[in-house]
């Protein structure tokens, strides 16, 4: 699935001596890279509201308990679907990651894979995620498999509205849906109310990673909330993540979650408030460091809710 003379390159915006570089065999490495498994923050902002949905419902709902085999499961899905939406996103964006200096470097854009592989590593990453679905209820199965609209149509966003990381956050955060339904079999106010917390976090943090190509986008004509906010940026996201911690605390209310969970929002906030404050939006480090930072907004989210329905 390989054209003949590609070779197991770096990718220039992964982190330099990452797993998939170091450790994973020379042919898998340039799926691996297509599915994005050399940067794993991404694949975690992902997985994260479906941990924070479980996590919802067993503090809503105790008699059902927290199904932590549940939360296995959906990181082996998040790795799967998050991989598969990459390879999506990279076939419908191959022409555009070829002129932009930061992306040129990807596996199809560089020729290390052609099309029909990665088309093919497209079906297998689908198939592992169906195959995870089987352990859920059938209303959670037909919630997941919806999801795949979003999936489809991500990527070609940025081709016809200013707001694409909008769509990402309907796609990213359908987890906290699929989260709570697992436990409870359908869907609450608060998973709706913690799934638009999730869309606005998404938005937030995307603006701010979407900051290192605001120059490239310009020339070639994509669109992002970072070229559409320009120099009100730090100011807007800083009002989008402020909307989203409270939508957060009103997803507690909703479910009566009591003080730990409301302890826990205290550093989510700070976290927040540290990537506002110090990011330069002109600084493609700065933006790339306080977006790797929402990681550890949603695990500590996720342990919120843990350690409130254990106590």
């Amino acid at each position: 699935m390989q054209r003949s003379g590609g070779t197991p390159q770096q990718v220039a915006d992964a982190q330099k001596g990452n797993w998939v570089d170091s450790f994973a065999p020379l042919w898998l490495r340039p799926y691996a890279r297509l599915a994005r498994w050399d940067r794993p923050v991404p694949l975690l902002l992902l997985f994260w509201p479906c941990a924070m949905g479980v996590g919802l419902a067993a503090v809503g709902r105790p008699e059902l308990g927290y199904d932590f085999v549940a939360v296995l499961l959906f990181l082996v899905g998040s790795v799967a679907m998050r991989g598969a939406g990459c390879t999506l996103n990279d076939i419908a964006d191959a022409d555009i990651d070829a002129k932009v200096a930061r992306t040129r470097s990807r596996p199809l854009p560089s020729g290390q894979v052609t099309k029909r592989g990665a088309f093919i590593f497209l079906g297998l990453q689908c198939l592992a995620g169906l195959a995870v679905l089987t352990y859920f209820n059938a209303f959670t199965i037909w919630l997941a498999i919806a999801s795949l609209v979003l999936v489809v149509i991500y990527p070609f966003m940025k081709r016809v509205t200013w707001w694409p990381q909008f769509f990402l956050g309907l796609a990213f955060n359908w987890g906290a849906l699929i989260g709570w339904s697992s436990a409870t079999g359908d869907i609450g106010a608060p998973a709706l109310t913690l799934y638009l917390a999730g869309i606005l976090w998404t938005i937030g943090y995307d603006t701010i990673y979407a900051l290192q190509d605001v120059e490239d986008d310009a020339l070639i004509g994509v669109k992002s909330t970072a070229r559409l906010f320009g120099r009100r940026t730090r100011v807007i996201v800083a009002g989008i993540y402020t909307a989203t911690l409270l939508l957060w605390a009103v997803a507690g209310w909703e479910v009566a979650a009591g003080p730990y969970f409301y302890i826990g929002l205290i550093p989510v906030g700070l976290l927040l408030a540290w990537q506002v404050w110090t990011l330069h939006p002109k600084e493609p480090q700065s933006a790339l460091v306080r977006f790797r930072s929402n990681h550890w907004v949603g695990l500590l989210l996720s342990l919120a809710l843990l350690v409130d329905h254990w106590l």
